[in-house]
């Protein structure tokens, strides 16, 4: 238990890292853009509201419709690199994306909406990127084959505060086709919002460690080696805000979906994950000792013990410093070769019998061995773990079971050794 406490500070070491590294990855993905949300295409549609006053006058105010396409498809490529800042690395990307679909008829009798009070002239399509600083390159709309730039800023409204727009020429009866190209990068994830009445999506990247997130999980995906694709098919139903509205606000973001970028387990998260077996490691090892002790009719003195656990201890110290330079495998190995190696000599100084070394060595590789697995295994640490330690309690239960243990109480601590070379403790000073 007072062995915890060295513990305990390791494992804030290992938080305090951590949060260095967040705070670069932070400071790397503010200066180059953002996790990433793109919403729309939606229709903004204009129209005079008409209300009668108290005094019998008729009030005027411009209100607006929103309607969301009919169908959606998005084609994106993305490519993922990786940004490194002294020890540390944040996962940044560039992504391709294509948005095409279709408006059907505009719905003004859905809406209650009379057409002769519709502003058509200042209709617009409008499309949101969570991260603005993250475009990089004219984002050009295809509206029924006409090409125009669309630009930041849109009247105000109840949906969002920035968007990217452009006006279009519709009417009630039109049936309009649309292409929006977009060049963005970001951090993190790249999520996509279901606008469409059926929303399909196709990603692609460069990436093996997708974690698919959000809302929707893929409706079929491929992970390879050096890339993933991915495809999603979104209904309407599945979602709660309609398909036109007016007057009122849609929460879009609940229902947004797409892929992370995430790196496998890095040295911080599996260093964290060792030191939680600490209490493991020393217990083991003392328990060791203490066996040693019994069979070898030698007495540890509690400095020694005290000793070992700090070598212990320090196993974790050095996982972390070396991890930042050679990643989490290298140095579990170079660490845990020189714990093995410092306490195995320091077995065989105390035992004075080059067997019981080789032993208690061989015992605590495996033990570290043991704990490596648990540690690569995250899926089954509970299973591994559980079970390898039935088996190690099994052995030492069949090990101690006839042990003399009350025996060994009666032995006399000052008993003459048969070899005056062989001193026992207690030493009188």
């Amino acid at each position: 238990m007072l062995m915890l406490i060295p513990g305990w500070l390791v494992a804030d070491l290992v938080h305090e890292r951590q949060q260095r590294q967040q705070e670069v990855v932070n400071e790397v993905s503010g200066k180059w853009a953002g996790p990433q949300t793109i919403t729309g295409p939606v229709l903004m549609l204009p129209y005079k509201d008409f209300k009668t006053a108290a005094g019998g006058t008729t009030e005027v105010s411009t209100k607006i419709a929103y309607i969301l396409p009919s169908e959606l498809h998005i084609n994106g490529d993305m490519q993922a690199k990786e940004k490194k800042r002294s020890l540390y690395s944040t996962m940044l990307y560039h992504s391709d994306l294509k948005l095409t679909g279709k408006f059907d008829s505009i719905p003004l009798a859905a809406l209650k909406i009379y057409p002769e009070s519709v502003i058509w002239k200042d209709a617009r399509i409008v499309v949101n990127v969570g991260d603005m600083r993250g475009i990089e390159d004219q984002v050009q709309l295809d509206w029924n084959g006409s090409k125009q730039f669309m630009d930041a800023g849109v009247p105000a409204n109840n949906l969002m505060a920035e968007w990217l727009s452009a006006p279009v020429v519709i009417s009630e009866a039109t049936l309009s086709s649309f292409s929006v190209s977009l060049s963005v990068r970001g951090s993190g994830y790249l999520y996509f919002t279901p606008v469409g009445k059926t929303t399909e999506t196709d990603i692609t990247a460069n990436w093996k460690d997708p974690a698919f997130d959000g809302q929707y999980l893929p409706t079929a995906s491929a992970i390879t080696d050096k890339n993933f694709k991915a495809h999603w098919k979104i209904l309407p139903l599945s979602h709660t805000y309609p398909q036109y509205w007016k007057d009122s606000k849609q929460d879009f973001g609940k229902a947004a979906f797409g892929v992370k970028l995430i790196q496998p387990v890095d040295g911080y998260s599996k260093t964290n994950r060792s030191v939680k077996y600490a209490i493991l490691f020393i217990a083991l090892t003392f328990t060791f000792f203490f066996f040693l002790e019994i069979l070898q009719k030698r007495q540890v003195h509690p400095l020694q013990y005290l000793l070992v656990g700090i070598a212990l201890i320090i196993f974790y110290a050095l996982l972390l410093s070396i991890s930042e330079y050679t990643g989490f495998n290298i140095a579990y190995l170079i660490a845990s070769l020189a714990t093995v190696s410092l306490i195995g000599l320091y077995a065989w100084s105390m035992f004075k019998s080059s067997k019981t070394a080789i032993g208690f060595t061989c015992a605590l590789s495996a033990l570290y061995t043991y704990i490596f697995v648990l540690i690569q295994s995250e899926d089954y640490a509970l299973l591994f773990g559980s079970i390898g330690l039935f088996a190690i309690i099994a052995i030492i239960m069949y090990y101690s079971r006839k042990i003399d243990w009350y025996g060994i109480a009666r032995h006399t601590i000052n008993e003459a050794p048969a070899n005056n070379d062989e001193k026992v403790f207690p030493v009188q000073i």
